[in-house]
């Protein structure tokens, strides 16, 4: 039963970060339709004070805010029921703007006496949408006021204007101007927002994959560096020695009678023996060595600026160290000892050839009754 919940548990958790991930996304939005249903009712707002002034009417205003209202409603509902999760662009921007664009055109042929104002909310409605657009989509809407635009001043003779007769009207005018810079305005402090989103999710992102880095390097059960990663650590060693002409010393470490602990304790008892044990080793090993799990209960000690001798008394200290330590924390009656074959890197060596000449070194040891360390001879021998 543990393992089955333990399944579905797995199976479940996509599920649940896929559903958190789009109720966050709804909820943006819904943020943003908000902002642009507020956005209408200043519109209205001011074409209400125009009509108290007698220069349009109430129904233009009433008119104009069904219209709006209606296709922002329209966007919320198509979002809450997640229709825009299918498209690319999910907040909708260039089909939005086109409408809006088309409805401020509409509103000038209509009330061309205070045209102007519609023509300022075009320049609004550009600057928001450029913040979530393509340069092929800004092209669109752009395009579309552009042809808008010109079919009202060059295929109409609609005289767009600015009332400016009385005070009352010079009032409104600049309340028309100051409005619209003031949500272009907020346009510039949305876009810096965004940018620093995208600051913050940069340096999230770099974090986690800097930290998937770290994890695909090392082995999952001892935190040592996996093999893949210990191999790549011995060949720039190897490429170093050949190059500076440095020393280095490297050593194949076995836990003796691994396999007895196994079946004697149980696997995880042995997978905890050696967690263990790679702490240990990480604990009193410099922090220019490196320390890699080569598979099972074998492993590679590469030691950087190290000659045979040093690498010896090294090996020995780490082996008087696993000795003394209390196993039975872990499994009573538990010992535990460690053999050790050692190799220094020669000029000529390749990584094979090194890694064979220390694993003969190690079964050295272990053909000597284990719990000892034994390092290969340092020149060639011939016959």
């Amino acid at each position: 039963m543990t393992s089955i919940s333990t399944l579905s548990g797995g199976i479940d958790a996509p599920a649940t970060d896929v559903s958190k991930h789009s109720a966050l996304q709804i909820a943006r939005r819904r943020t943003a339709y908000i902002a642009q249903a507020s956005s209408y009712l200043i519109d209205t707002a001011i074409l209400l004070l125009y009509a108290m002034i007698g220069v349009t009417t109430v129904a233009t205003a009433v008119v104009y805010l069904a219209i709006r209202l209606a296709v922002v409603g329209i966007a919320t509902y198509l979002s809450e029921i997640q229709v825009n999760d299918r498209f690319k662009d999910p907040y909708l921007t260039v089909p939005l703007s086109v409408v809006s664009i088309v409805v401020q055109i509409g509103a000038i042929y209509l009330v061309p006496q205070i045209g102007f104002y519609f023509i300022s909310i075009i320049f609004v409605v550009l600057g928001f949408a450029a913040l979530r657009m393509s340069a092929r989509q800004t092209a669109i809407v752009w395009s579309t006021a552009t042809l808008g635009l010109a079919l009202l001043f060059l295929m109409t003779d609609k005289p767009i204007s600015i009332p400016m007769a009385t005070t009352a009207e010079r009032a409104l005018a600049l309340a028309c101007f100051v409005t619209a810079l003031g949500r272009c305005a907020s346009a510039g402090l949305y876009g810096n927002s965004m940018r620093e989103l995208l600051y913050h999710r940069s340096n999230d992102l770099a974090a986690a994959n800097a930290r998937i880095e770290e994890l695909a390097q090392l082995d999952e059960l001892t935190g040592a560096l996996n093999r893949r990663s210990i191999m790549q650590c011995l060949n720039d060693e190897i490429a170093r020695v050949q190059r500076n002409a440095t020393t280095c010393c490297i050593a194949i470490i076995d836990l003796d009678h691994f396999k007895t602990i196994n079946d004697h304790f149980g696997h995880p008892v042995g997978d905890e023996v050696l967690r263990a044990f790679a702490v240990s080793i990480f604990a009193n090993i410099r922090t220019t060595d490196r320390f890699g799990r080569q598979g099972g209960e074998e492993f590679l000690l590469i030691l950087p600026d190290t000659d045979i001798d040093r690498a010896i008394q090294t090996l020995n200290r780490l082996r008087s160290l696993i000795t003394e330590l209390n196993w039975s924390a872990i499994a009573q009656d538990l010992t535990l000892t460690m053999s050790a074959g050692i190799s220094a890197i020669r000029p000529n060596d390749a990584p094979e050839d090194i890694l064979a000449r220390t694993d003969r070194a190690l079964y050295g040891a272990k053909d000597a009754g284990r719990n000892r360390v034994v390092a290969a001879p340092e020149k060639r021998q011939f016959s």
